[in-house]
């Protein structure tokens, strides 16, 4: 049976309800100190108009202000989605940048996506992506030169420019022992070893149990949990019958020509077929046609175009509810 203090809260859920009060940083300051692999100490949450409570429960994101192990000023976006990466980043860097400031004062941004979906193909749970010029002939790596405390220092791109984390929860199928791992088990199982020593979990475990919300706050939360179970449920039976769909068009055509070209040929048509069968389902669940594509992995033009697209097709409205 499990205990009371065993249940804890999602932390997508928590960044939005919880991670913003002061009384909790100690969970995000391990967290990001886990994850940037040095020290963070947050000095403030970022209310601005980019940053505000969202309605929708499922664009959960908290934008930080906080100092890292060098004693440097560093912007943080946490969220669990892809579409407001570049977009998000963009706001940090521009609010949080004085009137009278030169360009040579913008802050370091990390951008944190913690995805609970399917995201493409790969096969690693965490994916970091930084900014590096290298030359086309010479293959050297640029660097460049940052004013800092009144002297002119070489860097290399990375140093300054955004950073990009993407974890993807689901993928994480191993046994924890680093605290990192640690942590992404808590993100997917919500479970914390009771000899933990990972920055954050502590309070994870003092700040996160379900049994200390209020009566609402419980309600709110649960409403929020049985929203995900009925969104995953949708998207798990678009996959399943979306694949079986489109494999066996694929293997049907690919039969039909008789020969290695045809058989490749339906291999991609089934695969095509599969996503498409997908994202109809999907579309008619209501779901934005952004995380369709980021779903179906459609190489489409545009998204309008997708969107022309699913609402013209007759199987739509033959598989609506």
């Amino acid at each position: 049976m499990t205990k009371e203090s065993d249940c804890y809260i999602r932390f997508d859920w928590a960044i939005k309800r919880l991670l913003r009060q002061k009384a909790n940083f100690a969970v995000l300051e391990g967290f990001l100190t886990v994850l940037l692999d040095e020290p963070i100490r947050i000095l403030e949450i970022l209310e601005s108009e980019s940053n505000r409570d969202d309605k929708d429960d499922k664009s959960n994101r908290v934008g930080i202000k906080a100092r890292n192990s060098k004693d440097q000023i560093v912007l943080i976006e946490i969220q669990n989605n892809l579409e407001r990466i570049l977009y998000g980043i963009s706001k940090a860097v521009t609010e949080h940048i004085g009137r009278e400031e030169g360009y040579d004062h913008v802050k370091k941004v990390y951008s944190i996506s913690i995805l609970y979906f399917d995201l493409g193909q790969g096969e690693d749970y965490l994916y970091h992506g930084r900014t590096d010029f290298i030359g086309v002939h010479t293959h050297d790596h640029l660097k460049i030169t940052v004013r800092d405390k009144d002297a002119i220092l070489p860097y290399l791109p990375a140093d300054v420019f955004p950073e990009y984390y993407l974890i993807r929860v689901n993928e994480f199928d191993k046994v924890a022992v680093t605290p990192l791992e640690e942590w992404i088990e808590y993100l997917k199982y919500g479970k914390i070893k009771e000899d933990t020593t990972a920055p954050g979990l502590d309070a994870v475990r003092e700040h996160l149990q379900y049994f200390s919300l209020d009566k609402a706050e419980q309600k709110a939360y649960d409403r929020y949990c049985e929203n995900l179970r009925i969104e995953n449920d949708i998207m798990t039976t678009a996959r399943q019958d979306g694949w079986q769909e489109g494999w066996e068009q694929g293997k049907d055509a690919g039969l039909q020509e008789g020969h290695e070209k045809g058989l490749k040929e339906g291999h991609e048509k089934g695969l095509q077929e599969a996503a498409l069968a997908m994202a109809r389902k999907l579309k008619a669940s209501g779901m934005p046609l952004s995380q369709i594509a980021e779903i179906t992995g459609l190489d489409t033009p545009s998204l309008e175009k997708l969107n022309e697209f699913l609402d013209n097709t007759p199987e739509l409205d033959e598989r609506r509810p």
